[in-house]
């Protein structure tokens, strides 16, 4: 495993990060730009004017958050990356849909398909499903695993919006852990695994998930259904849980043993300056 291996992401046509400071941020997703909490950008502005131009302002009032929008936002509005197409929207717990600090992981699960003939890949705690898009998209057979019927609506319509096959991904509404134990008892084999599990949460018929917890027993779960084939390969990913990446690397060895692969932080940069948010970490390896 290879440590401190960080991934940044630059800014593209339907994305930029264009200032940051003062624990917020200010992002156009299309045409639209929005300025959002961010705990990590402690740091001043350095374009406070540009900061009139956000359409649309998270603030927190009385512990609870909403959005003031300034100037017309469409709802949905529609964005790009790569071939594939999705949606955002002002939701209530200040998220768009869109977590851009993925477009690295994106770019490498692509390249690791498009190296398979028509492979099998799982999407866990797929949200809005950006990730399972570019995977057909790159050729792959996904099961998008969800226990929001929300989210999985929505990773639904960006499939459709990128021209995603109906036939390309199997949606399921669903506990992460539950669905990988059932996989497990069937023998079941995939040839990507893709996760970014949350800090705390509910499965889809109540089942609490506590990362600290549960994630050992998942990651042992899949395992057993990560195909050992060479080119398999395997991403974690980290927003919330307050973890380091070796933390996340060493639980993955402890499964897995000695693999290829690295970890690190994922950073956001500034269209105008070096400057970067942290924003998560992952660890991913190939067979």
């Amino acid at each position: 495993m290879r440590y401190d291996r960080h991934l940044t992401t630059l800014p593209w046509s339907d994305y930029e990060l264009l200032d940051s400071g003062d624990t917020m941020k200010l992002e156009r997703f299309g045409k639209t730009i929005v300025a959002r909490p961010e705990t990590q950008a402690l740091w001043r502005k350095q374009q406070p004017a540009l900061w009139e131009s956000a359409q649309a302002i998270f603030a927190f009032r009385d512990k609870r958050g909403g959005w003031d929008v300034k100037k017309p936002v469409p709802e949905p509005w529609e964005v790009s990356w790569g071939d594939a197409r999705f949606t955002a929207a002002l939701t209530s717990f200040k998220h768009t849909g869109i977590f851009p600090e993925q477009a690295p992981n994106w770019q490498w699960s692509k390249e690791q398909i498009e190296k398979m003939i028509q492979p099998k890949v799982l999407n866990l705690f797929g949200y809005t499903g950006v990730a399972s898009s570019v995977a057909a998209l790159a050729g792959a057979h996904v099961t998008h695993v969800d226990a929001s019927k929300q989210s999985l609506d929505w990773a639904h319509d960006n499939a459709r919006r990128s021209g995603v096959g109906e036939d390309k991904i199997r949606w399921l509404l669903d506990d992460a852990l539950a669905f990988a134990k059932r996989e497990a008892r069937r023998g079941a084999k995939y040839d990507g695994i893709i996760l970014d599990p949350p800090a705390f949460g509910r499965g889809a018929k109540g089942e609490v998930w506590k990362i600290e917890k549960a994630l050992p027993e998942l990651l042992e779960t899949l395992k057993s259904i990560l195909s050992e084939a060479p080119g398999s390969f395997f991403l974690l990913n980290g927003y919330a849980a307050g973890y380091a990446p070796r933390a996340f690397a060493q639980a993955i060895e402890s499964v897995f043993g000695e693999v290829d692969g690295e970890c690190g932080e994922l950073f956001i940069q500034e269209s105008s300056s070096k400057r970067v948010i942290p924003a998560g970490i992952y660890v991913r390896f190939v067979r």
